[in-house]
């Protein structure tokens, strides 16, 4: 995967990103994690609801030229590199579907599925058990193939709103990983 974009010196929150923060807002918690940070807006939003917040970005540049200030950034591969449990753990997924990840803020590689595998099969661990995972994805993907992964890394999942735009639907998912029985 790719370390930079077009967007290293600066990446803007846009319509997904917005409609994360919507689902989230009243959200609280002692733990959250927000793959993928980016301008580090939605990270900034958790910080008001949240004991601990930490956000992750694969852009050290990203992190480095971010809009929203947050205290705990780490530039680490999704949530490789951590070793706690959260509440809450968001992402707004690089989703398209590409032949190539040239973008890694955008790009999902073929079927709008690897990029987004990776960044599920990295958070799975890192959801405390009756924890959230939401992530934002696309008609444009293979959206369907991107549930059924997740179902099968153990964590139940739906379809927790969609918002029509121009020229896609956006798909906010909601992965919850069970309680042990």
């Amino acid at each position: 995967m790719p370390y930079g974009s077009p967007h290293d010196e600066g990446y803007q929150p846009a319509e997904d990103t917005f409609f994360l923060d919507d689902h989230i807002k009243d959200e609280r918690g002692m733990a959250a994690l927000d793959i993928g940070c980016g301008s580090g807006y939605l990270t900034r939003r958790l910080e008001e609801a949240f004991e601990l917040v930490v956000g992750t970005d694969i852009s050290h540049t990203i992190l480095r030229n971010r809009t929203y200030a947050a205290e705990n950034v780490l530039c680490c591969n999704g949530a490789d590199a951590l070793i706690c449990q959260f509440d809450l753990v968001v992402c707004n997924m690089p989703y398209l579907d590409t032949d190539n990840v040239l973008d890694a803020t955008t790009d999902g590689g073929p079927g709008g599925l690897k990029i987004p595998m990776r960044i599920i099969y990295s958070a799975v661990p890192r959801i405390r058990p009756g924890g959230r995972f939401l992530f934002i994805t696309s008609s444009l993907a293979d959206f369907e193939g991107l549930i059924t992964y997740a179902r099968t890394l153990g964590l139940d999942v739906r379809i927790a709103a969609r918002k029509r735009l121009f020229f896609e639907e956006l798909i906010l998912v909601e992965a919850r990983k069970t309680l042990p029985a």
